[in-house]
């Protein structure tokens, strides 16, 4: 499994697209949004630079996982490579895994990258609070990786592209990736998995520590996805 593992990560960190709109795209976001929005305080006392930071984050991890490992399972269903592999001695729990932690590895230059670019804008944040926010955005990938995953097998590769980019687009319209959710607004968006994603961030704030209830809420999303990718990948295999 470890080195399929190796494969989908090298396959990855080699595709162009990977690294223009999962990494580039976001940090260049970045720079555009904390000119627009300046020097402002937002809702909390939360400095514009260190929210938007998180949120072009949060956005390119949610990206490499999702346009990444689902179109491939499409494809790869289509080619055929799925069924060859379920002949060979990897059971299939070992490959749906194996392509959620693949994919979750190659969330960590997006969020390294936008966060290299947010230390060079003067982002307010101590050391320890550098570490403890990439792990968490870095953990919290897993949800969106297992959704990607889910999201392969469902859908047909002639529509999946279409499908992924909707999913991600509303989401991260609803889950305050482009300006901060409030209002009656908010309380639609707490079923957001990536408003919840996003709320990770909340010990950043002054006098703010881990937002638990986001920490849940993944953790269900999270438990959601990979029973859908287990069912879907099951289906899969009996369509075989």
């Amino acid at each position: 499994m470890t080195t399929l593992i190796r494969l989908e990560i090298l396959r990855t960190l080699r595709n162009r697209r990977y690294l223009l709109f999962t990494i580039a795209y976001p940090a260049l976001m970045y720079f555009f949004f904390i000119q627009v929005y300046g020097t402002t305080a937002l809702a909390g006392g939360l400095p514009v630079k260190t929210y938007f930071m998180v949120s072009m984050a949060t956005f390119g991890a949610v990206g490499a996982v999702l346009t990444g490992s689902a179109q491939r399972i499409s494809l790869e269903r289509k080619s055929g490579w799925v069924r060859q592999l379920r002949l060979t001695a990897l059971p299939g729990r070992a490959y749906t895994v194996a392509k959620i932690a693949a994919s979750a590895v190659t969330t960590l230059p997006a969020i390294l990258v936008v966060f290299a670019v947010g230390a060079s804008q003067g982002v307010p944040l101590t050391a320890a609070q550098w570490v403890a926010l990439a792990a968490a955005l870095w953990l919290g990938s897993f949800v969106f990786a297992a959704l990607g995953v889910a999201l392969g097998y469902a859908a047909a590769p002639d529509s999946v592209q279409t499908i992924v980019m909707i999913t991600y687009m509303v989401m991260s319209l609803f889950g305050g990736t482009w300006f901060p959710v409030t209002g009656t607004l908010e309380k639609f968006a707490r079923f957001d998995p990536v408003y919840q994603y996003n709320h990770l961030a909340g010990f950043t704030r002054p006098g703010g520590s881990l937002d638990l209830v986001a920490v849940a809420g993944l953790a269900g999303f999270l438990a959601v996805f990979v029973a859908a990718a287990t069912v879907l990948y099951r289906r899969d295999t009996r369509q075989a």
